[in-house]
């Protein structure tokens, strides 16, 4: 789509369906994978898979082509995830900061982490706390979409743990090149009782690429209370963000920040910038306490797209992604 071109997300079975430029087109997970499927003649057949690959990294790819890595090996302080691939064949996201990239070396694609858990700053990487991956527990490929299940100890710089955490990260391929990411959050207080402090810095964050920010790319940031731009959106609640703009000539991609409605405190508050990055701030206004034993359940979808930031297609997007 160009720069007048829309899109609008609708419910339709499983998955969603696009609309632009005046004409459908069809990314329902349960129509439009369909019928692909059967033109190939394999219904079951798990064109989505979730690759291992050497040095601890996984691939989310289709039909052999990567959509997205998942980085977990001890070489960094933290688990992440780069590149995430949109519909123009260009990552979405990037690592750093473009003008700090030393500062704000924390910033790693799609990253999990809090900057004060019992004390212990995980967001940045100079603190001595660190998200050790623990170990894979689940590969699952499928005809419609892949899923990884990781299990990650956040250790203080004391060496001591603070609560274990289960992530699950599911990529659906959509149509034309367009995907959705689920990212779901099971943080347990396995070893006493843990508080998430009061600040905005996560749980999730996104440093989108540099073209598509609004200061070096002529980017759109929009929210779903109509907010529009850093001062629009930072530090405010919202259903979603939606962050597009430039990805290569003549190309506009974007992703959709989805903040699920079952999920403590929604709709949440948000972080953003207009140097190209966005969070969900999960504990800006108060704490969050968990006693011994307890679980936080979280649950955030992006949705990679082509074209401008609709508000229309990301409202109804996050309509589809709260009917689940």
């Amino acid at each position: 789509m160009n720069r007048r071109d829309f899109f609008r997300v609708a419910s339709c079975g499983a998955g969603v369906q696009l609309l632009g430029a005046g004409k459908a087109v069809r990314t329902g997970l349960t129509e439009a994978s369909s019928a692909v499927e059967k033109e190939a003649g394999a219904e079951q057949f798990p064109r989505v898979q979730v690759i291992p690959l050497p040095d601890d990294k996984a691939s989310f790819q289709h039909d052999g082509r990567e959509i997205l890595r998942y980085h977990f090996g001890a070489g960094a302080p933290k688990t992440y995830c780069w590149p995430l691939i949109g519909p123009a064949g260009r990552s979405v996201i990037r690592i750093g900061h473009p003008h700090d990239p030393l500062g704000h070396r924390h910033h790693r694609g799609i990253w999990v982490a809090h900057g004060k858990v019992n004390g212990a700053n995980f967001w940045e990487e100079n603190s001595g706390s660190a998200i050790r991956h623990e170990a894979i527990e689940r590969y699952e490929d499928g005809a419609t979409q892949a899923t990884l299940v990781a299990r990650n100890a956040w250790v203080a710089p004391n060496g001591r743990r603070l609560l274990t955490e289960r992530r699950t990260l599911s990529v659906i391929p959509l149509k034309a090149g367009e995907c959705a990411m689920d990212i779901r959050l099971e943080f347990h207080a396995t070893d006493g009782a843990v508080t998430f402090g009061a600040l905005p810095f996560g749980f999730v964050g996104v440093r989108v690429a540099k073209t598509i920010s609004v200061a070096d790319g002529g980017g759109t940031l929009v929210n779903s209370e109509g907010g529009n731009g850093e001062k629009g959106t930072f530090w405010r609640p919202a259903k979603w963000l939606n962050y597009a703009g430039p990805i290569a000539p003549g190309r506009r991609n974007g992703i959709i920040f989805l903040d699920y409605p079952g999920n403590p405190r929604h709709p949440t508050y948000w972080h953003t910038r207009r140097d190209g990055w966005m969070g969900a701030s999960f504990t800006l206004k108060e704490p969050f306490r968990l006693a011994e034993g307890d679980k936080l359940k979280l649950k955030y979808r992006l949705v990679v797209h082509d074209g401008d930031a609709d508000p229309a297609g990301a409202e109804a997007a996050w309509k589809q992604f709260a009917a689940q």
